[in-house]
Formats: C-alpha cells, structure tokens, sequence
C-alpha cells in the first residue's frame, strides 16, 4: 500500500510516499509555494500539486502533521495550508487519512511520545535509511506516513 506523510509550513509543503508493503521510502520533497502568490492562489497552488501527486502515486492513505492546540505563535498560514490539504484528502479516492498531532502520531507508530522529538532532531531513528541526513520536516511527514496503517 502507498502512503503519504505531510508536514505543512507556511511557504512550502514537505511530503513523504511510502510503501509500507516494502517497508521503503518511495520519495521524500517540498512543494514550494511560490513567494509572489496571495493567500488564495498559494492555497489553490497546494491543494492542486497534492491532487496530483495523490494521482500519480496512487496514495490509499495519508497522514498529516498538524500544528499543537497549545503552539506559542501559532502561524495562521500554515493553519489555512492545513485545512487545505484536509479538504484535499476529503476530495481525493484516498481510502483513510487521519489528522495527527505529536501524541497521536507516535501512538500509531508504537513509540512512547517522549522519543517524538528526539526522532524529529535527528537524535533518535525509527529505522530509516539516512534519517540523520533528512530536515525535520522531511522527518515528520515520513513518520506521519509510517503512522496511516491503522488510518
């Protein structure tokens, strides 16, 4: 089965494809949201390039990465980035996607929640191939991936 982890930010969106059949990592990269774009047409720019790549990967489960209810200066644009790719999931032929957040997502991966930020740092690994390599944001779309078995 192909899964999807993202993690938004205000100006891009890093997503991550695996195939948790093969336990592998089909491709890890960041939609950048062209700078020059308003607020409407960046969402627009998202949620379409998402479609796509849901289409061309043939992705059956998604997971994303959202901001804690609790984040000091919490950025609205990444919030409204959010519920765009949540709209985009609802639109999609996706089969499941869940909406997580540092507890839930290490919940279904099966690690203690205390292990999230150290994994997010690079300072612990689930596993993966180069993982201290990755950003942190490729790091948390691959673990919102790994987390869409029971989507």
């Amino acid at each position: 089965m192909i899964a999807i982890g993202i993690r938004a930010a205000p100006s891009a969106v890093t997503f991550a494809i695996i195939d948790t059949d093969q336990n592998s990592i089909v491709n890890v990269e960041r939609i950048k949201i062209p700078a020059a774009f308003e607020t409407p047409d960046a969402l627009k720019y998202v949620r379409s390039n998402l479609l796509d790549i849901l289409r061309e990967y043939e992705v059956e489960r998604a997971g994303i990465r959202v901001t804690e209810p609790s984040a000091d200066g919490a950025s609205v644009e990444r919030i409204q980035i959010e519920g765009v790719i949540q709209e985009a999931f609802a639109s999609s032929d996706l089969k499941a996607y869940y909406v997580g957040q540092i507890a839930s997502i290490s919940a279904r991966v099966g690690f203690d929640r205390a292990r999230f930020k150290p994994m997010v740092a690079g300072e612990d690994s689930p596993g993966v191939e180069n993982w201290e390599k990755m950003t942190k944001e490729a790091r948390e779309a691959i673990l919102c991936a790994m987390g869409t078995k029971d989507a």
